[in-house]
């Protein structure tokens, strides 16, 4: 099983103001970020 991708204050912050003050989906946000939209429901 691979490990928990850890990620940093300031990306989980980009990735919220994304969906919160940007108006963007979760799965939009991921796909912006680049990242798994599975990261984005779990709450990175």
């Amino acid at each position: 099983m691979a490990k928990k991708k850890r990620y940093s204050k300031e990306f989980r912050l980009q990735a919220a103001e994304l969906v919160v003050r940007q108006g963007y989906t979760q799965a939009e946000a991921s796909r912006r970020l680049g990242v798994s939209s599975n990261c984005c429901v779990r709450g990175f």
